[in-house]
């Protein structure tokens, strides 16, 4: 899967998703292996939420996933994800660095839980550290993003590391 970021600014040019709806078809990439981030800034007012909503809808319609990144790290996540009818949620990396207190804790399975609720696939992004693995692990949380596996590594080394780990 691939993942794009979506900004504001995308949104100033109207065809912007039939432009990428031709590449997608261009190369031959199956219906559901884009994913289109969104993050809170995108949504500046009720003018662009409408917009947004639009958009999301004619995602879906071409065969885009739709993603709503850095979850948690605005004041309207929870009314954006009312809102919409994204595919996954990608819970921002401040609800992973102080996971010591039993809230801290809750307050991330009570997201997990709603995520499942909802439908939506969960990602943890800006894992770091193997006790925090365990815990999203623990709460089956679908994916994490992080270094707790790797960091980033040029192509010959993640070929290398890919094949000493059998991926």
């Amino acid at each position: 899967m691939i993942s794009i970021n979506i900004s504001r600014r995308h949104f100033q040019n109207p065809a912007f998703l039939e432009e990428y709806a031709e590449i997608k078809e261009r190369y031959g990439i199956a219906d559901g292996q884009i994913e289109l981030e969104l993050t809170e800034s995108v949504f500046f007012n009720e003018e662009q939420i409408a917009l947004v909503k639009q958009a999301v809808f004619r995602m879906h319609q071409l065969g885009f996933r739709c993603s709503l990144d850095d979850f948690g790290s605005g004041f309207s996540s929870l009314g954006l994800l009312k809102e919409f009818d994204v595919d996954v949620i990608k819970l921002d990396r401040l609800f992973f660095l102080d996971m010591s207190s039993d809230k801290a804790k809750a307050v991330i399975a009570c997201l997990l839980e709603l995520a499942k609720r909802l439908h939506v696939k969960t990602v943890a992004e800006g894992i770091e550290e193997p006790a925090q693995l365990e815990y999203l692990r623990s709460l089956h949380c679908d994916m994490v993003q992080g270094y707790v596996i790797s960091r980033p590594l040029p192509v010959e080394e993640f070929e290398k590391w890919s094949q000493r780990y059998g991926n």
